[in-house]
């Protein structure tokens, strides 16, 4: 996962969803991703452990806005929130349990 310092603040009128209390990971997917079902269960069990961390999965293809504002460019994409909605983290492809819970570090 890669620092992503200055990206604008997203909350729940843009996620459609709202932020966790400490932290929120947000999952750009899309329906026929194989790696996308493997990342959508892992930041779920990151989430169900650490107290206080949201997770919300996005369909790329439905929110190209966001998509293109954001500059991802493959799913899955993992954005890593502090409580605020500001990017403390990024990363492209499926991630590894420890490097997400790694980056929740940044964040809360």
């Amino acid at each position: 996962m890669t620092d992503t310092p200055g990206t604008d603040t997203l909350g729940p009128e843009v996620l459609g969803a709202p932020l966790g209390e400490r932290a929120t990971l947000v999952q750009f997917s899309t329906a026929f991703c194989q790696p996308c079902r493997a990342t959508r269960r892992t930041l779920a069990e990151v989430a169900a452990m650490v107290p206080g961390v949201g997770h919300v999965e996005i369909d790329a293809e439905e929110r190209l806005d966001l998509v293109r504002a954001l500059g991802v460019a493959c799913t899955p994409t993992v954005l890593v929130l502090d409580r605020h909605g500001r990017v403390v983290r990024r990363a492209a492809g499926q991630p590894r349990r420890v490097d997400v819970i790694a980056a929740l570090g940044r964040a809360v």
